[in-house]
């Protein structure tokens, strides 16, 4: 069953502020062969500045295959993705991304990980040195410095990731279920760890999650797709945030209606 478009809980006192276009997705579709059936198709998207936009809908409805392709790491059979209106087709700086696994590199300290970008951009060391501690100070990792990751906990090695991609000053930041392999008290603390970067670095987030709850706490625009082939079936600013981004009431009523509400979108597609 296809979702509805519908959505029962916008506020229409409730405007989205217009913002610069950061990142557009320009009717992309994609599939493996022209034999299989596509995997995304007539996908059109636009993030803007300073957006926190959450991706839901189930497995195999294309959601890591589109973050694969705005970040230039999977080539569209059609359609384009450009940021602030230039075309692009592989990995640029602009664009950072994380991952569910931090991606550390083991040999490196976390100091020397948050600061490769900018060593591999020639960056002159007093420069690197003072990125690398102003985001350390950022996830608040300014005492594991010198410390390897394997001697991180995995929330503390995914804020080193973070503040690794925040290092290279990114237009927009790209995250693939990050705190999936997290038990629920560090995803918790994690959550707001980066709704506090989030409003202190005013970063767009393109932020991909299985996890409805995660969504709407972390969210100014929820984005559902559906699978076979993938497509956006909604696409709505989030009304628990409209009069604080940073906090979201977990036991309003309308908080609970919202969750059913994007559950049984979810379960229908």
């Amino acid at each position: 069953m296809a979702i509805t478009n519908r959505v029962p809980f916008e506020d229409k006192d409730f405007e989205q502020e217009q913002k610069r276009k950061i990142i557009e997705v320009k009717n992309i579709s994609f599939q493996y062969s022209s034999q299989q059936q596509a995997v995304l198709q007539n996908i059109d998207l636009h993030l803007h500045s300073n957006e926190f936009v959450c991706v839901l809908g189930p497995s195999g409805c294309g959601k890591s295959s589109l973050l694969n392709i705005i970040a230039g790491f999977q080539k569209p059979t059609t359609g384009e993705v450009q940021i602030e209106g230039k075309h692009y087709s592989k990995p640029i700086s602009e664009i950072g991304v994380v991952f569910q696994h931090h991606n550390l590199f083991p040999w490196m300290k976390i100091k020397e990980n948050v600061g490769f970008g900018l060593k591999m951009k020639g960056h002159s060391k007093e420069e690197i040195e003072k990125q690398v501690h102003h985001f350390l100070q950022l996830v608040q990792l300014e005492s594991a410095g010198d410390l390897l990751p394997h001697q991180l906990s995995g929330g503390m090695k995914q804020r080193a990731a973070i503040a690794r991609t925040l290092a290279a000053d990114p237009k927009a930041i790209l995250m693939d279920e990050p705190f999936s392999s997290l038990d629920a008290l560090t995803k918790e603390n994690m959550q707001h760890h980066l709704l506090l970067l989030w409003s202190e670095t005013k970063k767009t987030i393109f932020f991909i999650t299985h996890d409805v709850d995660e969504a709407l706490r972390l969210g100014t625009r929820i984005l559902v797709m559906q699978p076979n082939p993938g497509k956006i079936a909604i696409d709505m600013a989030n009304p628990l945030k409209r009069n604080n981004p940073a906090a979201v009431d977990f036991h309003h009523k309308e908080f609970q209606e919202l969750r059913s509400y994007l559950i049984g979108a979810i379960k229908t597609s």
